[in-house]
Parts: structure tokens; C-alpha cells; sequence
């Protein structure tokens, strides 16, 4: 089975995105879109998966390093999950991104210094990250 699958990773400021293949299980970063209070421009994201036409979304999960909600945070992801799943018919599963940011800022560091850490490639990175963590947890079920 090959779905293509499209990640997110929330934030209030910004919202990462990235694709990937289940087949081969890595990812590319997409755009980041800019949101306000953790809502971004629905129109940009629909543009986006009619584009890419994705079988399933996923959503990181922001959690402390012991994997509890964050009491801003998370409830804003799942809310934005929710909304996803309303609007675009399309299944959602959220994924604990504990240190999807790190290592996202680490990889893009490796590969352009100082100048490739932008907010944009950060965010939508850490979607490829939270994605490619999807990919290899689904494989060792």
C-alpha cells in the first residue's frame, strides 16, 4: 500500500507542512503558512491538498519531554487537527512531536549553516520530521 501522506506541524505563529510517501517512508518540507493565534488562511491549506491530494494528515502532538500536554498548546493542536479533519473530509492522526524542533533546526543547520534556519524552513522541516517519526512507528507496530 503507497499513500501519500501530509504532515503538519502547529503552531500559533506558523504552521509547518510537509509530504511524504508511505512506500518509501520519507518526506519533503511543503511551505509553512503563516496563522494567526494558530489559525492560517484555510484557503492557502485547501490549495495545498487539492494539489497534493493527500490519503491521510498528520498532526504533531506538542508535548513536554515526559510526553504530557502542554496546557496551551496542545488542546490548540487538536483543535486544529479537528478542524482539518471537518473541513477536508480527510482522516487525521496527531503524532507526539517531542523534539521534532531540534532535530528539524539540527538537519537543516547541517545542510546550510545559520542562513537556512528561517522560521518557514524550521517549521515546515519539523512537519518532515514529525512525519518520517509517523512513517517509522507505523513500521515497528
Amino acid at each position: 500500500m503507497s499513500r501519500t501522506i501530509m504532515g503538519f506541524d502547529f503552531g500559533t505563529k506558523s504552521i509547518g507542512s510537509a509530504i511524504g510517501q508511505e512506500i518509501t517512508g520519507t518526506a519533503s518540507p511543503l511551505k509553512a503558512f503563516k496563522a494567526t493565534e494558530g489559525i492560517p488562511n484555510w484557503d492557502d491549506i485547501e490549495k495545498q491538498i487539492k494539489e497534493w491530494q493527500p490519503d491521510l494528515l498528520v498532526v504533531g502532538m506538542p508535548t513536554d519531554l515526559s510526553g504530557r500536554d502542554l496546557e496551551t498548546i496542545t488542546p490548540r493542536a487538536k483543535k486544529f487537527a479537528n478542524r482539518l479533519h471537518g473541513r477536508f473530509g480527510l482522516p487525521v492522526e496527531l503524532h507526539d512531536e517531542r523534539l521534532s524542533t531540534t532535530e528539524a533546526k539540527a538537519s537543516l543547520f547541517e545542510r546550510g549553516g545559520y542562513r537556512a534556519l528561517t522560521k518557514g524552513n524550521i517549521d515546515s522541516q519539523s512537519a518532515v520530521v514529525i512525519l518520517e517519526s509517523w512513517f517509522e512507528a507505523l513500521w515497528s507496530e
